[in-house]
């Protein structure tokens, strides 16, 4: 059984959830199974599961070894660059879908439509989302999807 979580605020879960859909996704990049990353990390794929969803329970090192078996490595950064980088905090009245490449990609059959609505825009991602490149999409159209989540009380698309 797992242990109990420690009591972390908002920002934290935010950053470790991130952190474990940054880690699948690289993971599915790869083309990589959860069973073979697991067995490379030294751990169950269960564990691989509860990091992947970004659960603070999980050691550290359990994430670490996740992060080095994926071939990719780990900074520690200050706090004030990543404020600068989310600077979004909530979505636009209207998203312009020429300004995001995968939305448009997803919009293409929309021909007089150059905006959306922030639930239009959300409502796309989700039913489309198996369409997406997600190792072509930029950070702020990742930013984006962060701040329609948020904006309508989700954590994750619902794909």
């Amino acid at each position: 059984m797992p242990s109990k979580s420690p009591e972390i605020g908002t920002a934290l879960k935010t950053t470790l959830r991130e952190l474990g859909q940054r880690l699948r996704a690289q993971r599915k990049r790869l083309g990589v199974s959860a069973i073979a990353t697991a067995e490379s990390a030294g751990m169950s794929r269960v564990t691989l599961h509860r990091i992947e969803r970004g659960e603070p329970s999980v050691a550290m090192g359990a994430y670490l070894s996740v992060v080095f078996s994926l071939g990719l490595a780990l900074d520690v950064v200050e706090a004030s660059r990543l404020r600068k980088k989310t600077s979004m905090a909530k979505p636009p009245a209207k998203i312009k879908i020429a300004d995001y490449q995968q939305l448009k990609r997803l919009a293409w059959q929309l021909k007089d439509t150059k905006e959306l609505t922030p639930r239009e825009a959300l409502d796309l991602y989700e039913r489309n989302w198996r369409h997406v490149d997600t190792a072509a999409m930029d950070e702020g159209e990742r930013e984006l999807i962060e701040v329609l989540l948020a904006a309508f009380g989700r954590e994750r698309l619902l794909v």
